[in-house]
């Protein structure tokens, strides 16, 4: 069975990690969280990386503002990285970018929402895992069914 490493870039993105920590518990999905910034601590995080590596993991990197550690991530490991950074309005949402633009052969993904971060996770470990792959199921079931619900309320006013 596979886990998730969460790394976080600052203490400042607790938050914001737990919500996929959360939702990746409903997915029975072990998750980790550390804090190792790629900015002031790299060799902390590559070491991080290369031990973590050695499971079967996804590595979810929650970092704002200029995000080096989801590109370090992913450069360092040949597990998937996936990168949740966190909204910030602050020089108009333009943070952002550094999230988006990557040097070639780096490639981590990027999902804004934590939920669909660690809905992601579980597509992917659920490859491996018929029980994880279940559960997306479910979810994705739960979700349409809502919808449907939400459909028929508007319809009969």
């Amino acid at each position: 069975m596979g886990k998730a490493i969460i790394i976080m870039g600052s203490k400042g993105d607790l938050e914001w990690s737990k919500k996929i920590a959360k939702t990746l518990d409903g997915f029975g999905i072990k998750s980790v969280l550390r804090i190792a910034s790629a900015h002031k601590v790299p060799l902390k995080c590559y070491e991080l990386i290369k031990e973590s590596e050695k499971e079967n993991v996804v590595f979810i990197t929650v970092a704002g503002r200029s995000n080096a550690l989801s590109g370090f991530t992913d450069a360092q490991t040949h597990c998937p990285v996936i990168a949740c950074p966190p909204y910030s309005d602050k020089f108009g949402g333009g943070d952002i970018y550094s999230s988006l633009r990557m040097p070639s052969a780096v490639a981590p993904m990027v999902i804004l929402e934590p939920d669909n971060a660690a809905l992601a996770t579980a597509k992917i470990l659920g490859l491996g895992d018929k029980q994880i792959q279940e559960k997306v199921k479910k979810y994705q079931n739960a979700a349409k069914e809502t919808l449907e619900k939400d459909d028929q309320k508007a319809q009969n006013g």
